[in-house]
């Protein structure tokens, strides 16, 4: 069973040593804004997201571009003997997830006396580089 489970460990050190991982917390934009910027780049290759995302008019593209650009730096520090794949454009953008942040509650005043309740949402990016397949022929 020991042996079983070094195996396993192995295998999932292995697969780590391929992806990079970048995340950016407390983002101050809403998750549904930032979702429909994420969904663009969602398994693209990491060159044409970078341009997607360059050329695309929404602020959420902004932050997410810059995260890419950290993705892609820690993915070319683990592997520095593979930074061909990265022009052979083999990189691509594994998982991409939008999750829910803080919500700061602010109160503005409505009328007959009454308060509305104003939220300002915010969120977590998490992104994750891999390597495609090579598929066999």
């Amino acid at each position: 069973m020991g042996k079983r489970k070094r195996l396993m460990a192995e295998r999932l050190k292995e697969a780590k040593k391929v992806t990079a991982v970048a995340k950016l917390n407390d983002v101050p934009t809403s998750p549904r804004k930032m979702r429909l910027v994420a969904d663009t780049v969602r398994g693209v290759e990491v060159n044409r997201a970078l341009d997607l995302l360059k050329f695309s008019k929404r602020e959420a593209s902004i932050r997410l571009e810059k995260l890419l650009r950290s993705a892609i730096a820690n993915w070319e520090a683990k592997n520095p003997e593979k930074s061909s794949e990265l022009d052979n454009g083999n990189v691509y953008v594994k998982t991409i997830m939008v999750d829910g942040g803080r919500t700061l509650k602010r109160i503005r005043p409505c009328p007959q006396g009454r308060a509305g309740r104003i939220r300002k949402r915010s969120n977590h990016v998490t992104i994750i580089l891999d390597v495609k397949p090579v598929e066999n022929k």
